[in-house]
Order: C-alpha cells, then sequence, then structure tokens
C-alpha cells in the first residue's frame, strides 16, 4: 500500500476539524434552542386550558328552594366582583351566581340561587378600579337600607388594589402601595384593618334583618414566587409579606364575626398564575396548569371566574340555607 501524500494527510486532517466544529456548533445550537424553547414553555406562555375550573359544587343543596323570603345579593368591592375581564359579561363570578349559563358544563349547570330563592334581588355595586378606601367612601354607602323582612347575602372583593396599584409607575402610597417596603406600609396595613371592620359594620347597619357576608381573599398571580419581572412590573422583595398581612386581616375579619365567612381565593389560585408550567413549582397543580387570569395579570379570565363562583357558591350553601330555616350559620 502506498503511503499517503502529504495532501491527503493534509485534506483528512481538515475534515476531522471540520467534522468536530462542525458538531460543536450543532450542540451549542442545539443547547440554546432547547433554552430558548424552555424559557418561552415555562416562563413566558400561558395556556387558560378548556373546560370547567375549580372544585365540584355538590348538586344537593340546590334540588330544593331553601326559603321564599326577600333576600338581596349584593356585591361590593373591586373588579374581581365587577366582572372586569370575563368575555361575555354574564360569565362574571356575580352573574353566574344569579343564573348559570347555557354553555355551562353540565356538572354545575343550574347549580345557581335564583333556583332555590325565589325571592331573589340582585344588584352589584363593585366598581373595577376600586380600592378599600373608595369601596367604604363611595360603593357602601349605595346600599339603602333594607326592610326588615330582607336577608341580605353580600359577595365581596376589596384589597387586591391597595397592594398593585399604581404598578410601580409611581412612588408607593395609601391604597395604592406597589413596591413599598414592608415598614413603610405598616401603618397603611393597620388602617386596612380597621377600614375593613368599618365596612362591615356599615354593611350591617344596612340590613336589619340580618346579613351574611362572604369576603374573598386576594390571590397571587405569582404563584408564591413574588416575582411579575416578566408580566412588565418592577421587583418588589416585600410583595408577599405585605400580601399575607392583607390575608391575615381578611382571615381574622371572618373569624371574629360569625355572619362573615371567608372565601379562599389564594389558595385555589396558587398554581394558576405566571408560572403554572413550572413543575418544580410547589404549587403546581399537575391536574390542570393552566393560567386563570386574563392578559392584564389582575383580573380573572373566564375560568378563573368559573372557579370563584365554585368557591362563592359552596360556602353561601353551608350557610344560607340554615340562616333562612332559623338554625343559624353553621359552625366555622
Amino acid at each position: 500500500m502506498e503511503p499517503k501524500s502529504l495532501n491527503q494527510t493534509e485534506t483528512s486532517g481538515n475534515k476531522r476539524r471540520i467534522s468536530r466544529r462542525l458538531k460543536v456548533v450543532l450542540s451549542v445550537g442545539m443547547f440554546l434552542f432547547a433554552g430558548i424553547y424552555g424559557f418561552k414553555y415555562y416562563w413566558l406562555e400561558h395556556p387558560v386550558g378548556t373546560g370547567p375550573a375549580g372544585p365540584m359544587v355538590s348538586r344537593e343543596p340546590f334540588e330544593s328552594v331553601w326559603s321564599d323570603r326577600d333576600v338581596l345579593l349584593i356585591g361590593l368591592g373591586d373588579s374581581v366582583t365587577a366582572g372586569l375581564g370575563a368575555q361575555p359579561g354574564s360569565k362574571s363570578y356575580f352573574n353566574r351566581l344569579v343564573e348559570t349559563t347555557d354553555d355551562d358544563a353540565d356538572g354545575i349547570s343550574g347549580i345557581c340561587l335564583s333556583k332555590v330563592l325565589p325571592n331573589l334581588w340582585h344588584k352589584n355595586f363593585a366598581r373595577s378600579g376600586s380600592n378599600s378606601i373608595e369601596n367604604l367612601e363611595y360603593l357602601v354607602p349605595q346600599i339603602q337600607v333594607q326592610p326588615i323582612e330582607t336577608l341580605g347575602v353580600i359577595v365581596m372583593t376589596t384589597g387586591g388594589n391597595d397592594i398593585i396599584h399604581s404598578y410601580g409607575h409611581q412612588p408607593p402610597k395609601e391604597g395604592a402601595m406597589y413596591g413599598a417596603s414592608y415598614a413603610d406600609a405598616q401603618p397603611w396595613i393597620e388602617n386596612y384593618r380597621h377600614r375593613l371592620a368599618k365596612i362591615i359594620d356599615e354593611i350591617e347597619s344596612r340590613f336589619p334583618g340580618g346579613c351574611e357576608i362572604f369576603l374573598g381573599n386576594i390571590y397571587d398571580p405569582t404563584d408564591g414566587v413574588g416575582n411579575a419581572v416578566l408580566s412588565g412590573l418592577p421587583r418588589w422583595p416585600d410583595a408577599l409579606r405585605i400580601h399575607a398581612e392583607y390575608n391575615s386581616i381578611i382571615s381574622e375579619a371572618c373569624s371574629d364575626r360569625p355572619n362573615v365567612h371567608l372565601v379562599d381565593l389564594h389558595s385555589t389560585f396558587l398554581g394558576h398564575g405566571i408560572y403554572s408550567r413550572q413543575f418544580w413549582n410547589e404549587h403546581y397543580r399537575s391536574d390542570d396548569p393552566t393560567y386563570w387570569y386574563c392578559d392584564n395579570f389582575e383580573d380573572p379570565n373566564n375560568r378563573g371566574y368559573d372557579a370563584i363562583r365554585r368557591l362563592f357558591l359552596i360556602e353561601i350553601a353551608k350557610v344560607i340555607p340554615a340562616v333562612l330555616n332559623g338554625q343559624g350559620p353553621a359552625q366555622k
């Protein structure tokens, strides 16, 4: 066999070097592609899913009329109760408490308050963008004093806008504290405690025949992470701590008064925020890792409102039939 020429040896070496470089380039390219795809999949994409969302509601309590007494259902608070983001508007949780929609899932179809309360009236005074200060000063006063024959059923969400406004665009202040330090927020937190008590007092004063208040706590679109930079909001180191204080106040208000009942939106919505696809998050929901919020990051989408409707129905069904039958609310 003739020995390879110098040119043949050089050509063979060049081919090996080109092959190695090509492998390196391909490997780096695949790594970058996987990284970009993974970042997009786990951090940027927020699939909303389809079908019903939230807990199952037992049909049994809704199979017979609770009472023919006059009942006034009132909505109070912010955009969650106002229904911002529900498409169409009939899919807000407040409207779906009153009536189910034609396209509701079979499991929830017909489960609503109008089926069990033939003399139900309803008014929604909630206003999108309102904070707890405006709730007390402008929204609650719209409720007129009711006849003694009327039972009030109030559904309310208030306090979330106190926390998230003005999205870091302005220096934090009471009622719009985004970006505040925990120390700076302390007096505002205490004011919220007293304000919430005043709101409840003012509601009760308008129902001499009694009222039951169902108070939703404040959900967390960051799934317990506390970082919303990828949603366009600046970092806020004390966000979760302040948020927890607000929810603690809501929980205490419900524990202190027998006619005020907690509706736990916070726990149910964990795992359905901007990190819903991240399986390593402690709140990951493998059965439904989907996003329950609108594009605005702070209000629910249709599936989110479905879940809220279900949570309120479950709590209302625990309390109102017993109250209407003179037995008092169930033990908390």
